[in-house]
C-alpha cells in the first residue's frame, strides 16, 4: 500500500486496538506518512459507567471512560508506533462516540487512510449497539483498513 500521506488509527487502549496501531505505524513508515493516533472517550460519571457495564457486561471493559485514561492510551500507542518505525506521529483525544470522532479526525487532518481493529464485528454487543469497524467502513469517505486483531 502506498500513496498515503496521513494515516489515522483509532485505539481504545485494548491490546487488540494496539495491534491496529502497530499495523498503521508500519504502513505510515513505509509510505513516509504522518500517523495520527486517535482515542475517543466519554466523560466519566459513575452512574453512566455502571449502567453501561450492566447492559454490555464484560464487552464494555475496553471502552475508554474519562480523558485521563485516553491521554495515557494515546501516549502508550505513540510509543509503540515510534518503536515500529513511524517517524511522524501525532495524537488526539476527542470526547464523543468512537465512530463519530474518528470521522471527525479524518476530516480535520485531511487523512486518506483510516485503520481500525476488527473487535466488535462479531460480538453480541456489536450486533446490538453497533461496532466501530462496521460504522466507519460504511460511513467514512476514504480507504478504511480493518485489521484482524482478535
Amino acid at each position: 500500500m502506498g500513496g498515503y500521506s496521513t494515516v489515522v488509527v483509532g485505539t481504545d487502549g485494548s491490546e487488540t486496538s494496539f495491534r491496529a496501531v502497530d499495523r498503521a505505524a508500519a504502513l505510515a513508515r513505509d509510505a513516509a506518512a504522518t500517523l495520527v493516533i486517535a482515542c475517543a472517550y466519554v466523560p466519566s460519571h459513575d452512574r453512566d459507567i455502571a449502567q453501561a457495564q450492566d447492559v454490555l457486561g464484560p464487552d464494555a471493559a475496553y471502552q475508554v471512560v474519562g480523558s485521563a485514561p485516553a491521554e495515557d492510551t494515546v501516549s502508550r500507542a505513540r510509543d509503540r508506533a515510534l518503536k515500529a518505525g513511524a517517524s511522524k506521529v501525532d495524537t488526539v483525544v476527542v470526547q464523543g462516540k468512537p465512530g463519530d470522532t474518528l470521522r471527525q479526525v479524518v476530516r480535520d487532518r485531511n487523512a486518506d487512510l483510516l485503520v481500525v481493529g476488527n473487535r466488535g464485528l462479531n460480538t453480541l454487543a456489536g450486533r446490538i449497539v453497533g461496532s466501530v469497524p462496521l460504522d466507519v467502513a460504511r460511513h467514512t469517505p476514504i480507504d478504511v483498513l480493518i485489521v484482524h486483531t482478535t
